[in-house]
């Protein structure tokens, strides 16, 4: 039986937020820094950071939020994908929380793109949609990488804090509300933004050898990031423009991944984006990584911001490096 081909409609958000507060007097305390160093260059003031809490705890608190404000119950969703760099277990987190959630009949597989994550996680959730496979995918976006952090690096441990937001994608019959997209990536560049693996050589047997180790820390070359940012994001905004048919006139909203808010303003006044459709929660969460955009997407639900038929620019670069843009219209058609 052939598929039929649906439209893609993003119904509900949630997010879950961690209440232990790093502030910059904090870490002022355990490195060479200042409250106004740090906001100069990055426009950070605050970050949570995930004590007992674990990564599915998190993600598991957004995708429930999610589920319940798109009136739907566990039992309703197809599949589940997570968007992360730090999930508890190597081998993937999602369906741990699948399971923690009881969406019993959904398949759940982890995504890994940092902190392109959800973006990327957005648009592969919409494929599914519309070939009619999957009618309800919940997509998520968690990182908690303060495990990650060096703490005695000034120029990163400013940077990082933890936390989950997600969405519901739904199928519609009547139109689809993805409305272009985006996604690249450039693996020359990978050693600009590093979590990477440090091995040592053992001995197992005659002639065998084998290598073990851990992860190591955060490592970034900051300015050659904001180098690729502020060059590679306004560009990939302008593809994902193009495809969907549409001027920078017509969107409602720019929420870019919260990294640093000189990238966001260098990339709005780029684009001619005034400064009151910018969405940024940075300066209270700091860089979450994957979690930047949906939290951000979900305050801005809560406040009232975005209302149903806002045209929504979302766009998420970092580690890889990745980058990508997604742009859709916010809610259920009429």
């Amino acid at each position: 039986m052939e598929q039929v081909k649906k439209g893609v409609t993003i119904i509900s958000s949630g997010s879950a937020k961690v209440t232990q507060v790093l502030d910059n007097h904090d870490l002022s305390k355990i490195v060479d820094t200042s409250d106004d160093w740090i906001k100069t260059r990055t426009g950070i003031r605050k970050r949570h950071i995930a004590d007992v809490h674990s990564l599915c705890d998190l993600a598991s608190q957004a995708a429930q939020k999610a589920i319940v404000n798109a009136s739907l119950t566990p039992a309703d969703i197809d599949m589940i994908i997570l968007a992360t760099s730090t999930p508890d277990d190597l081998f993937g987190s999602a369906s741990k929380i699948q399971g923690m959630i009881g969406a019993t009949k959904a398949v759940a597989f982890d995504l890994t793109a940092a902190c392109s994550g959800f973006v990327f996680a957005l648009i592969t959730a919409s494929q599914f949609i519309r070939n009619g496979v999957y009618e309800n995918i919940v997509v998520i976006g968690a990182d908690c990488l303060s495990r990650w952090v060096d703490w005695s690096d000034r120029t990163t441990c400013v940077l990082f804090g933890d936390g989950a937001g997600a969405v519901v994608c739904q199928a519609s019959e009547f139109g689809d509300r993805l409305l272009g997209f985006e996604m690249c990536s450039n693996g020359s560049l990978n050693s600009a933004l590093n979590l990477a693996y440090q091995g040592e050589i053992k001995n197992i047997g005659h002639h065998k050898q084998i290598t073990q180790g851990q992860f190591g820390k955060i490592t970034m070359n900051g300015r050659e990031v904001y180098r690729f940012a502020v060059n590679k994001v306004p560009e990939v905004i302008e593809k994902a423009l193009f495809r969907a048919d549409l001027t920078i006139e017509q969107i409602d909203w720019l929420i870019l991944h919260q990294a640093n808010q000189r990238i966001i303003e260098a990339v709005a006044e780029r684009l001619n984006i005034p400064s009151w459709k910018v969405i940024s929660n940075l300066s209270e969460y700091g860089n979450t990584s994957a979690a930047s955009i949906p939290l951000a997407l979900d305050e801005a639900l809560t406040h009232g911001k975005i209302r149903n038929g806002d045209r929504i620019v979302t766009s998420g670069f970092g580690a890889g490096l990745t980058w990508g843009a997604a742009i859709f219209q916010w809610g259920n058609l009429p």
